[in-house]
């Protein structure tokens, strides 16, 4: 891993070998009790720092700048399902415990991709003075998903947006492709690569979900 020496400057890979898979956000549902579809993506997605399985570098890297009370901007980049956007929402559990909906705004930059929400929504969050709800961290969080999704004209808005409101509030994007995200945006953040999951992670994180489910789990191996 690469020696810190500003947050800002920092970009760290990881070396997991890849594996070819879907997207993380579209899986198999599991039916309850009571008839409601729970997404097994969000049923047994990590609830804390510690719970997330792979890329332990990039995670003990942004656990420890939480900790420190230094967490810079960030941009996490790589295929769909490598844990991107569940690092993130750990990061802000971690900060804001019970009041984590008050401090955090959390998009779809594929839905909401054009400057009126970076004028608007993201502006009118992150303008807004944060009382703290009873919580240690004083800065809020703007949660971007997709943002290689994102007009030009909007990353360019958003660029503006981060440089005024940085005291305050921060900000983590995260996307698939990071050429598509402007230069002016990559360098006011510390970008992390999130590898394509190795076979092993894959295996083991299937055995627990399928366990927890009370299925039987067999490994076949062609």
């Amino acid at each position: 891993m690469a020696e810190l020496i500003s947050p800002m400057d920092m970009e760290i890979e990881d070396s997991d070998q890849p594996l070819k898979q879907n997207k993380g956000k579209n899986v198999v549902v599991g039916v309850p009790s009571d008839g409601k579809a729970t997404p097994w993506v969000e049923k047994y997605r990590p609830q804390s720092l510690a719970d997330v399985a792979a890329h332990r570098d990039i995670v003990d890297t942004i656990d420890r700048l939480t900790s420190e009370n230094k967490l810079p901007h960030l941009l996490l980049y790589g295929p769909p399902g490598t844990g991107k956007t569940s690092t993130i929402l750990a990061v802000a559990r971690k900060l804001y415990g019970a009041q984590f909906h008050n401090m955090i705004l959390e998009l779809n930059a594929s839905d909401d991709r054009g400057i009126d929400v970076v004028r608007k929504q993201i502006q009118d969050f992150a303008s807004t003075q944060s009382f703290s709800f009873g919580v240690k961290a004083s800065v809020k969080l703007v949660l971007l998903d997709e943002a290689d999704a994102m007009t030009k004209d909007a990353q360019f808005a958003l660029r503006r947006v981060i440089e005024k409101y940085t005291k305050n509030t921060r900000f983590a994007l995260i996307c698939n492709h990071v050429n598509k995200v402007i230069p002016a945006l990559q360098s006011r953040c510390t970008r992390f690569r999130f590898a394509p999951l190795d076979a092993t992670h894959v295996t083991e994180r299937l055995k627990y979900v399928i366990e927890a489910e009370g299925y039987v789990f067999y490994l076949f191996l062609l």
